[in-house]
C-alpha cells in the first residue's frame, strides 16, 4: 500500500476535544469492510474504537455514513472528526527499558519477556507505556505513548516508538505500508525440511475470543520463513512479516504443524524426542513461553528519510536452549 494513498493523517493533538483524519481509501483494499479498510490505515486506534467512531457517525465516506460491514470500493475520500473518550488518566512508572536507540523523534526498545506493552485488561500497570510516560512525560500526547506496533507479553525483541507528531504520523503510514523490516528468529516444534511463505488470512477464533485462528474471512497476513539450523525434533527458524496480525508468526506456525517451543496458545502438548538427553528434558520442561524473538528493525527514518537499522542477539534463554538442542543432537550422532 503505498504512502501516498492517505491524503492526510494527522491527529490533531492542539485540538484538545477531536481526533480529526482525512484519507483517502487505497485500491489495495477494495472490497474490505469499511471497519478492516480504517484498521488498515489507522493501525494506532483498536478495532473497537473504530468501530464506534463509524456507528456514531463520526466517520464519513464521500459525505455519507456508512456501517462498519458496508463495503469499500478504492477511492473514497474519507472524513473523520470523532470527540476525544474521556482516557483513564495513565501513570508514569519507573521502569528500567533496555534503550537501543533514541533521538527526539523515536526511541528502539530491545522489550524483555513478560513486559506487557500497553495496559489492557487484568494488566492495567506495569506495562511498557507506563515506563515510556516515565521516561518522556511529553508522549502523553500522542496515541497509546507512541506505540507505533506491539509484541505479545513473552515475546522479546525490538520495538520503535514515535517520540513526535511528525515522526508518529510517517510511521504509522510506513506501517501501513509495510515498509517496516521486522524479522524475528523462533524455535519450532518439529523438523522443517525447507522455508517458505504462508498467506493465510487470521481471524478470532470461534469459541474462544482471545484467540486468533487461520480462517476464512479473517484479515490478510503474509509470513516468509527460513531454516537456519535443524536438530532431532526442532527447527531454528528465521521469519520476515509484511503483515502484524495479532499472534501472526505463533498462529502461521501453528497452522503449518510446527508450533513455537513453549507456547502456551498454540503450542498443544509438550513435546519431548525419544531418547533426548536429560539437559534438553529439563530445558524443553522449563520452557515457559513462545520461543521468539524480534531481532531485526529497520526503517527510514521518519524526518531525516535516511535507512536506520537496528539487531538484538538471541536472549539468554533460547541461546541456552538452541545449545541444548546442539549437545543433544552431537549426542545422538557419537
Amino acid at each position: 500500500m503505498s504512502p501516498t494513498a492517505i491524503l492526510k493523517s494527522v491527529d490533531l493533538v492542539s485540538e484538545q476535544q477531536f481526533h480529526t483524519h482525512e484519507l483517502s481509501i487505497p485500491n489495495e483494499l477494495a472490497g474490505s469492510r469499511l471497519d478492516q479498510a480504517l484498521a488498515e490505515l489507522l493501525p494506532e486506534y483498536s478495532r473497537s474504537r473504530l468501530q464506534g467512531w463509524i456507528k456514531a457517525g463520526s466517520v464519513q465516506v464521500d459525505g455519507r455514513v456508512l456501517r462498519p460491514r458496508d463495503k469499500v470500493v478504492g477511492g473514497e475520500h474519507l472524513s473523520i472528526h470523532a470527540p476525544r473518550e474521556a482516557e483513564v488518566p495513565m501513570r508514569p512508572e519507573n521502569i528500567a527499558l533496555n534503550i537501543v536507540y533514541q533521538d527526539e523523534h523515536l526511541l528502539v526498545i530491545d522489550k524483555p519477556a513478560g513486559l506487557v506493552v500497553h495496559p489492557g485488561a487484568g494488566n492495567p500497570a506495569s506495562t511498557l507505556q507506563n515506563a515510556l510516560l516515565h521516561l518522556r512525560p511529553g508522549l502523553v500526547e500522542l496515541p497509546r505513548a507512541g506505540i507505533i506496533h506491539r509484541l505479545d507479553k513473552d515475546t522479546t525483541g525490538l520495538m520503535v516508538v514515535a517520540a513526535s507528531i511528525e515522526a508518529h504520523t510517517v510511521l504509522t503510514r510506513t506501517l501501513a505500508a509495510r515498509e517496516i523490516l521486522r524479522e524475528y528468529q523462533a524455535i519450532a516444534c518439529g523438523v522443517m525440511t525447507a522455508g517458505g511463505d504462508i498467506s493465510a488470512p487470521i481471524g478470532r477464533a470461534s469459541g474462544d475470543r482471545r484467540k486468533m485462528a487461520v480462517r476464512e474471512g479473517g484479515r490478510p497476513a503474509v509470513t516468509h520463513y527460513r531454516v537456519l539450523e535443524r536438530f532431532r525434533a526442532h527447527t531454528h527458524i528465521r521469519l520476515k512479516l509484511e503483515t502484524g496480525r495479532t499472534h501472526q508468526i505463533r498462529v502461521h506456525m501453528a497452522h503449518l504443524r510446527f508450533p513455537l517451543v513453549g507456547d502456551p496458545v498454540y503450542g498443544g502438548r509438550l513435546r519431548i524426542p525419544a531418547k533426548a538427553t536429560q539437559p534438553l528434558i529439563q530445558s524443553l520442561r522449563g520452557f515457559h513461553r513462545q520461543a521468539l524473538h524480534a531481532a531485526r528493525l529497520g526503517f527510514a527514518h521518519p524526518v531525516s528519510g535516511e535507512p536506520v537499522e537496528w539487531t538484538s542477539p538471541l536472549p539468554r534463554d533460547m541461546s541456552q536452549l538452541l545449545e541444548v538442542m546442539r549437545e543433544d543432537a552431537r549426542g545422538l550422532e557419537q
